[in-house]
């Protein structure tokens, strides 16, 4: 049988076919079991900050798991206190942090962390995607999504994002938190409007509400600031409430992590919450590896360089309508409902490509994605667009 028959045959198909049975990776380049090259311009969907197999990653998870492996959160260990301090550092203002293993369970322990207000109230906003637990989920807007599984629990208002005077409208003073993603990921790098952000502080801020941003796909340099969230000049002084972390945190090692400022960070108490595997010193070890890396490299103003980079050349076609970009987070527009195709078409000519609807493309590479790897999307996107075309 092969890769494909076993993988139908055992594993539940929540994900329909896999288009290819990858076996090793180096930087930002994959090769599947045929021997095949590709250059990953997806990265594990915004998760491999490092790209495959880099050594800084290899290195801590070997070295870390030599050494002390498991431990449960019974104890402590230094990577867990060392990385939740790093972050802290990070994001600038006094805050504590819980560890999780994915960006679903960051959002989860957000939203537990809502409820010690004493409201049960959430504003969450169209385009947004916060997981596919069933807290998380509620938080999610994409019908394809919820319907399935719905009625899902809690209490929450969606309001169109972007829209300062609809979110204004829904927030009470009944209201618990307000979610909001600095970019939609999900709904193909949204960008909301200038002062938008800003408007959120001032209306969580007077209703006595939480502004909770989600930067699981966002933060950790993917934008070319360690948080998105960082661009807005009114969120420097007035941060977030919670900020959730998780993908390019563990550069492919599972880890989330849900931080929270000033008060806030002490809304949980001992036995609201709780993980088995969350702070692992393992995966804690492997984000501490990417941030050194990052500072180490100077990966943020690379993301900066090659993010416009790519952008331009993605922008180059004239079957593309719009781009949206921030860094190493792309998303492009198409003139048709080609999107899908496209990602086929991509595939063939040895890229890993990602479509988030029917004309819409998302482009989220490792951050060590080089200049001859752009050069050569360059060459081979007009091919592939027309590739697509021709394939609907």
């Amino acid at each position: 049988m092969s890769w494909h028959e076993r993988y139908a045959a055992n594993i539940m198909n929540t994900f329909g076919p896999p288009k290819l049975v990858l076996v090793r990776g180096s930087g930002a380049h994959v090769w599947d079991d045929a021997g095949r090259e590709y250059v990953d311009l997806l990265g594990g969907i915004a998760v491999n900050a490092l790209g495959h197999a880099h050594p800084a990653i290899v290195e801590a998870v070997t070295s870390q798991l030599q050494t002390l492996g498991h431990v449960s959160n019974l104890f402590a260990t230094a990577p867990q206190v060392e990385l939740a301090e790093r972050l802290v550092t990070l994001l600038g203002t006094p805050s504590k942090v819980f560890f999780s293993n994915s960006g679903a369970e960051a959002n989860e322990a957000a939203l537990k962390l809502s409820r010690r207000t004493g409201r049960t109230h959430v504003v969450a906003a169209t385009g947004s995607f916060h997981g596919r637990t069933m807290g998380a989920l509620s938080l999610t807007s994409k019908e394809a999504y919820r319907l399935p599984f719905e009625p899902l629990p809690g209490d929450v208002t969606f309001v169109e994002y972007g829209d300062s005077e609809a979110l204004a409208a829904a927030v009470t003073d009944r209201t618990a938190a307000v979610v909001l993603e600095p970019i939609q990921g999900e709904a193909g790098v949204v960008f909301p409007p200038a002062g938008y952000l800003a408007a959120a502080r001032t209306i969580t801020t007077e209703a006595g509400a939480l502004l909770w941003l989600d930067e699981v796909q966002s933060g950790m340099g993917r934008t070319g600031r360690w948080f998105a969230h960082r661009a807005v000049p009114e969120l420097l002084d007035n941060p977030p409430d919670v900020v959730t972390l998780a993908k390019g945190l563990g550069g492919g090692i599972p880890i989330g992590a849900t931080i929270a400022t000033g008060a806030a960070a002490d809304l949980l108490e001992p036995g609201n919450h709780g993980t088995t595997f969350g702070g692992n010193p393992v995966a804690c070890a492997a984000a501490l590896a990417v941030l050194d890396t990052i500072v180490r490299e100077g990966l943020l103003d690379h993301v900066e360089f090659t993010g416009k980079r790519l952008a331009d050349a993605v922008a180059a076609a004239p079957e593309v309508t719009s781009v949206r970009a921030a860094g190493l987070m792309i998303g492009a527009d198409l003139d048709a409902d080609i999107a899908a195709a496209v990602v086929d078409a991509g595939r063939e000519a040895g890229f890993i490509l990602n479509n988030t609807g029917p004309r819409t493309l998302r482009f989220v590479p490792p951050l060590v994605l080089t200049d001859d790897d752009v050069d050569a999307f360059a060459d081979a996107w007009p091919g592939i667009l027309a590739a697509a075309k021709e394939a609907v």
